[in-house]
């Protein structure tokens, strides 16, 4: 798991975003949100801060899920981070 995590981090560094961003934090916050949803496409959004949000872009399987990308919102700039 810690290899998806800093997949994860890396992808987010990639992008231009630079504040600290934890791989395992943005896993768990993604996992919590898919509970009990039905197979499909989503988009979950979360508030980081007053001017910044996150934008998860996912495919939700029967036993799994592929995030596809995360688009952060912050100060007027989006920050896209591909990972398909």
């Amino acid at each position: 798991m810690e290899e998806f995590y800093q997949a994860i981090e890396a992808g987010i560094r990639a992008s231009g975003y630079q504040e600290p961003v934890s791989g395992e934090e943005i896993y768990q916050e993604i996992c919590d949100q898919m509970d009990e949803k039905e197979p499909g496409a989503y988009i979950f959004m979360s508030k980081i801060t007053g001017d910044t949000f996150f934008e998860y872009n996912i495919q939700i399987f029967e036993d799994q899920f592929n995030l596809s990308s995360i688009d952060i919102h912050s100060n007027g700039t989006k920050y896209h981070a591909d990972f398909d």
